[in-house]
């Protein structure tokens, strides 16, 4: 009798937890944010939102296919989908060079995607638009304590999708088998297919360890363009891809708060970027706010467009999602004794630092999340004039993460 007690008690404990729990949109950015809601559905729609720009640099001429993008050592790592056998070290700053690894004893016949994890990096030998029946799907994957040896110790990990059964030959640009972009978590590789009949793309799952497999198919979103490169933070359960439209209007989808790695679960927000005719083919981040692109080199009729790498603030997307509230803001400006003042202001801000923290970058942005202002700090620049901006509410972020609001008057 006792035991029946307990069993039923059980019972109505759980039933009041999942009663308790209201499914809905939780993201306060969204057009339908409930603030009842205390378990996420993936329902959350939004505005159509069209993102800036902070800085471009022209990447060199060893990179006029650059293909893949991703953040590692304070470096990014990038790779050409041509016949070219490197992958390029590239200062986060100016676009340069740093050093270039040969991957000696491998092939590339269609390089599109760079990624890693803690010990690996990975190179994804995936393209198969040309005819959409490619039987030699791999990726590579590098020891990075190799790479820092320059000493690359490769092994592959070969694959084939779990629901192509037919491998007759298409025109090229008409298989939706194609894949530019994948992410690497804890225990599985993730890719992101790049479907040129349907416009959306499928997430495939795979063993990171060296082997042949069939990639699992787990679902689809239509994104309603190209993707063609995917960054993750793995523990904030965020991901962003990258992409085109069949104009070569550049994308970006935001995928965040998802169950487990389903990616597809939570919150997915695209922002379009202010970029005609650019194709962008890789996307990098360390801190989720952050963010680096690259795109090939493109030309067409009276359209020439170089290879570069520009970087993104998607501060006003995330950061909330983040963590970065006013509280930690604060807390974090405390901590690093940065002073702003007065506030509001009218004519002149002051920015204060402490002796060892003089340096520094800033941007000033609106509340659409558009840059107005940007420069470097030091202990000789910190005063800024903002009698140009209009009255309002604007952010200043400083070295990219640092934040606090301030009020023009």
């Amino acid at each position: 009798m006792k035991t029946r007690f307990l069993l039923i008690s059980t019972c109505l404990i759980i039933s009041i937890k999942i009663n308790a729990q209201v499914f809905g949109c939780t993201d306060p950015l969204a057009n339908n944010y409930n603030a009842n809601a205390t378990k996420n559905n993936g329902t959350c729609t939004y505005n159509a939102t069209t993102a800036d720009v902070v800085s471009t640099n022209n990447l060199p001429s060893q990179l006029l296919e650059t293909s893949g993008l991703t953040f590692w050592n304070n470096l990014l790592f990038t790779h050409n989908d041509n016949d070219d056998l490197k992958i390029y070290a590239i200062d986060t700053t100016n676009g340069s060079i740093t050093n270039s690894y040969n991957l000696n004893g491998t092939a590339n016949i269609d390089w599109e995607e760079i990624s890693q994890d803690e010990n690996y990096m990975y190179v994804g030998d995936f393209g198969n638009n040309s005819s959409g029946n490619r039987t030699n799907l791999k990726i590579l994957r590098i020891e990075k304590s190799s790479i820092l040896n320059n000493n690359l110790k490769i092994d592959t990990i070969h694959f084939s999708y779990s629901n192509q059964t037919d491998f007759t030959a298409t025109a090229a640009n008409k298989t939706d088998f194609d894949c530019e972009a994948f992410v690497v978590t804890t225990d599985s590789i993730y890719l992101f297919t790049k479907q040129w009949n349907t416009n959306q793309t499928s997430l495939y799952a795979l063993s990171k360890t060296p082997g042949t497999y069939t990639a699992k198919y787990k679902n689809s979103y239509d994104v309603q363009g190209l993707v063609t490169g995917a960054t993750l933070l793995e523990n904030k359960k965020l991901v962003v891809l990258c992409g085109y439209n069949t104009l070569l209007q550049p994308f970006t989808i935001l995928l965040y708060d998802y169950e487990s790695n389903n990616f597809f679960s939570g919150n997915k927000r695209k922002i379009n970027l202010n970029l005609a005719f650019h194709q962008v083919e890789g996307i990098a981040t360390n801190n989720g706010l952050k963010y680096f692109i690259s795109n090939e080199f493109f030309s067409k009729s009276v359209v020439t467009v170089n290879q570069k790498l520009q970087t993104l603030n998607f501060y006003p997307y995330l950061s909330n999602y983040l963590g970065f509230t006013n509280t930690g803001i604060k807390t974090e400006l405390q901590n690093n004794a940065i002073a702003v003042y007065p506030n509001p202001v009218k004519h002149t801000l002051n920015i204060d630092f402490k002796p060892n923290k003089t340096n520094g970058n800033y941007l000033i942005i609106n509340n659409i999340g558009k840059v107005i202002l940007e420069g470097n700090l030091n202990q000789n620049t910190n005063e800024l004039n903002v009698e140009s901006l209009q009255n309002g509410i604007y952010q200043l972020i400083i070295n990219n993460y640092q934040t606090i609001k301030f009020i023009k008057e």
